[in-house]
C-alpha cells in the first residue's frame, strides 16, 4: 500500500473508531457487535504499526474509552483505570507468557472470566462507602455515587477492621433476566429497548434520577484493588480472597496458574460455559498475580504490561431457512422471525432468529430455502448474519397488512420500521392499554398491567375508550380486587377525565409524539377536533416539527378507528380541549427538585403546579438547584441539598409560595 493510501485509510479508520467509540461509550447505543469493532481496531494498529509517523495523542489506540459526559460531576482518578490490551488467539496468549519470561520473570497467572459490563471504581473511607465513579477515558470520569449506591451487590460499609482507605475497581452489569425483563417494559412504553446487557448497564447506571436505576436489577463484581491503606497485599489472588471477606462480590470465576498450558485450557473452560451463565462474558483475562512483578513490568499509556484479555469470538453455524414468521409487537412494528433447522449456538439449542427489518431481508436477500449463517448477539439474542447459499427463491417480503387486524402497514419515509397504525389492533392492546393509563398519560391510579390483564381476559376491554365504559361491579370480581380498590379505581378513572388535552394527545400513542410534542399539539390547536383536521402544512409550521412527525400525525387521524376511539372518550365525557394556561412567573428562572412523598400533591400535580408559575423541575440535585421540596421519606437528594446549601421546602411553604 502506497503511503499516501495508508494515510487516508488510516484517517478514514480513526474517523470510523472514534465515531464508534462515541457511540458505545458515550451515548451506550453501539452500531456495531464487538467482534466488527475489533476488527477495525487491529486493522488501525496493524497501520500504524507499518507507520508509527501516523501515530499521535489523538489516535484510538493512545486512550481509553470515552469521555465524562458533563451529565454528573466529574471525578479525577488517583491510581488510572487502564484498559487491557485485547488478544484473539491462543497463539496470542503464549506470545505474551513469553514477553514475561524475557523479562526475567517465572510468573504465576490468574485468569478470571471478563464480564461485560461498566468499569466502575468504588471509595470507601473508615469502612464507609463515600464515592462511586465510571471509567471514562481512565483518568477522568463521572460522580455516579447515588446510583451506585442503589445495587444492593455493592457493601455500603464495611465490617470491622476494615482499612482506613479503600479504594476498589469493579464491572457493573445487567444480569440476563433483567434485561430481559427491562426489554419488555422498554416495548410495552413504546420505548427503544437497549441492544445488550452491557448497553442497558451503562445507559442505566448513567441515570439522572437513582430511582430510575434502582429499579433495574444491576449487580458488580469486583476485580482488582486500586488503592489500599492501613495494610499491605502481596498478589491479586490474596487481594480478591480479602475483598471477598470485606462482602465484596469478587470475579466469580478466578483461579491461579503455574504455567501456560494450563491459563489456556481454563481459558477455554471458560468460553464453553458462553450461553449458560446468568451474565454476559465477552472473553477471559489473564494477569500476572504478584504485584511486585507487576510493578517491575509497569504499562504503556494504555495498558499495562501484566495482563491480556482474550476476546471470544462469536459462535456462528448455518442452518436451512423453513420460513420467516411475522408478528406484531406491542408497539406496533412488524417483526420478522427466520424460522429453522434446529441448530445447538452458545450452549443452546436455537431454531429461531431474528431478522430485524424489511431493509435487512432486502440487503441480506433472505429467502424461504436459504442456507443462512446465525449467531447469538452477546451471546443471548440469535440473529441472522449472513446468507450462505442462495436456492433461487425470490427475496421475502413484509406482507401489506397486518396479521393480526388486517389494516394496510404503514412505513414511513427514511424510516426503516413497517407498523401497523389501527390503534385497536389486537396485538397492540396491552401496550396501548399500558401507555394510555400511564402516570405521564392519563394518570389512571391503580389501573396497573395486572389489572388490565385481568380486564383484557375478561373480555370487557378491547381498547382504551373501554376503560370509561367499567362498572364497579366488573372491576371488583378481578383477582385481588376487593370493593374498596374497585371504587378507587372509579375514582381515578373519572377523575382522568379531567386532563388537559396534552395528557390524552400523549395518551392516543401516536407514533413519534412524546409529551413535549402532544404538549406543544395542544398549545398550538387548543382541542381535539382542530388538531384532527391539521394540515401538513399546519403542522410542519410548528416550530421543531419536522415531516415524518407531521405526517405519522395526519395519518393517525384519517385512520376510521382511531377517529372513532376518540369520539368514544369524548363522549365519556374525557375532556378534548387545551384547558393550561400560564399562571405566571413567580418561578421563572428557577430550578426545583422534588423528592419524598408530599402531604396533599403527587409529584406530577408538583410538577405541573410549578412549571404553570415558569419553573423547571429537574430529577437531581447539583449546584443549579434552587429549591428542593421534600415530603416524608426523602432521601439521598435532601442529604446533598443539605450538603450544597439549598434551600428546603415543604409543601406548605411550596403553595405559600405560589401565592404571592
Amino acid at each position: 500500500m502506497e503511503i499516501a493510501e495508508a494515510r487516508e485509510r488510516y484517517a478514514a479508520l480513526k474517523e470510523k473508531i472514534d465515531y464508534h467509540n462515541h457511540l458505545y461509550y458515550d451515548l451506550d447505543a453501539p452500531e456495531l457487535d464487538d467482534y466488527a469493532y475489533d476488527a477495525l481496531t487491529r486493522e488501525l494498529k496493524a497501520l500504524e504499526a507499518e507507520h508509527p509517523e501516523f501515530v499521535n495523542e489523538n489516535s484510538p489506540t493512545q486512550h481509553v474509552g470515552g469521555v465524562a459526559s458533563g451529565r454528573f460531576e466529574k471525578v479525577t482518578h488517583i491510581v488510572k483505570m487502564e484498559s487491557l490490551q485485547d488478544v484473539f488467539s491462543l497463539d496470542e496468549v503464549r506470545e505474551f507468557d513469553a514477553r514475561m519470561r524475557e523479562a526475567g520473570l517465572a510468573p504465576q497467572y490468574v485468569v478470571e472470566a471478563k464480564i461485560d459490563g461498566l468499569s466502575i471504581s468504588l471509595e470507601y473511607r473508615n469502612g464507609v462507602f463515600v464515592r462511586g465513579s465510571t471509567r471514562g477515558d481512565g483518568i477522568v470520569g463521572e460522580d455516579v455515587t447515588q446510583n451506585l449506591a442503589t445495587i444492593k451487590d455493592i457493601p455500603k460499609r464495611l465490617p470491622d477492621g476494615a482499612p482506613d482507605f479503600l479504594e476498589v475497581r469493579g464491572e457493573v452489569y445487567m444480569p440476563r433476566d433483567a434485561f430481559l425483563k427491562l426489554v419488555e417494559e422498554q416495548e410495552l412504553s413504546d420505548k427503544q429497548p437497549f441492544k445488550n446487557p452491557r448497553n442497558a448497564a451503562a445507559g442505566s447506571l448513567r441515570q439522572k434520577d437513582s430511582a430510575v436505576t434502582a429499579g433495574r436489577g444491576l449487580s458488580v463484581f469486583v476485580f482488582n484493588l486500586q488503592r489500599i491503606e492501613g495494610m499491605t497485599l502481596h498478589s491479586h489472588k490474596e487481594s480478591l480472597d480479602y475483598l471477598a471477606s470485606l462482602g465484596f462480590p469478587v470475579s466469580p470465576r478466578h483461579a491461579r496458574f503455574c504455567n501456560i498450558d494450563d491459563v489456556l485450557r481454563e481459558i477455554e473452560a471458560i468460553g464453553a460455559l458462553r450461553g449458560t451463565l446468568p451474565y454476559d462474558i465477552d472473553g477471559a483475562v489473564v494477569k500476572v498475580d504478584d504485584f511486585a512483578q507487576r510493578d517491575a513490568l509497569g504499562s504503556t499509556n494504555k495498558f499495562p504490561r501484566w495482563a491480556v484479555a482474550f476476546k471470544y469470538p462469536p459462535e456462528e453455524k448455518e442452518s436451512k431457512l423453513l420460513n420467516i414468521e411475522v408478528s406484531v409487537g406491542r408497539t406496533g412494528v412488524l417483526t420478522p422471525t427466520a424460522v429453522f433447522e434446529p441448530v445447538l449456538l452458545a450452549g443452546t439449542t436455537v431454531s429461531r432468529a431474528i431478522l430485524h427489518n424489511e431493509d435487512f431481508i432486502r440487503q441480506l436477500g433472505v429467502g424461504i430455502g436459504d442456507v443462512i449463517r446465525v449467531r447469538k448477539a452477546g451471546d443471548i439474542i440469535p440473529e441472522v448474519v449472513a446468507v450462505a447459499e442462495h436456492c433461487g427463491n425470490p427475496t421475502y417480503q413484509l406482507p401489506e397488512y397486518c396479521p393480526s387486524c388486517h389494516t394496510k402497514v404503514v412505513r414511513e419515509e427514511g424510516e426503516a420500521a413497517v407498523y401497523c397504525p389501527n390503534i385497536e389492533c389486537p396485538a397492540q392492546l396491552m401496550r396501548n392499554l399500558i401507555h394510555f393509563a400511564s402516570r405521564n398519560a392519563m394518570d389512571i391510579d391503580g389501573m396497573g398491567p395486572a389489572v388490565l390483564e385481568g380486564l383484557v381476559n375478561a373480555g370487557w376491554v378491547h381498547s382504551p375508550a373501554d376503560l370509561y365504559d367499567l362498572t364497579e361491579e366488573q372491576i371488583a370480581s378481578l383477582e385481588r380486587m376487593g370493593k374498596k380498590s374497585a371504587s378507587n379505581l372509579m375514582n381515578a378513572l373519572e377523575k382522568s377525565k379531567q386532563n388537559d388535552l396534552s395528557k390524552v394527545i400523549f395518551a392516543l400513542g401516536i407514533p413519534e409524539v412524546g409529551e413535549k410534542t402532544a404538549a406543544e399539539l395542544a398549545s398550538a390547536f387548543g382541542s381535539m377536533e382542530k388538531l384532527s383536521w391539521a394540515t401538513l402544512e399546519q403542522l410542519t409550521a410548528l416550530d421543531g416539527f419536522g415531516e415524518v412527525v407531521a405526517q405519522n400525525i395526519v395519518s393517525f387521524f384519517l385512520e376510521e378507528r382511531n377517529r372513532v376511539q376518540i369520539e368514544r372518550l369524548a363522549k365519556a365525557g374525557v375532556n378534548m380541549e387545551s384547558t393550561k394556561v400560564k399562571a405566571g412567573d413567580t418561578f421563572e428562572g428557577k430550578t426545583f427538585v422534588l423528592t419524598g412523598t408530599l402531604p396533599t400533591l403527587k409529584r406530577n400535580e408538583a410538577k405541573e403546579l410549578i412549571e404553570s408559575l415558569g419553573g423547571k423541575v429537574s430529577s437531581s440535585v447539583s449546584k443549579k438547584t434552587d429549591y428542593v421540596v421534600a415530603g416524608e421519606e426523602a432521601g439521598s437528594k435532601l442529604t446533598k441539598a443539605n450538603e450544597l446549601g439549598i434551600t428546603i421546602l415543604t409543601e406548605e411553604q411550596l403553595l405559600q409560595m405560589c401565592q404571592k
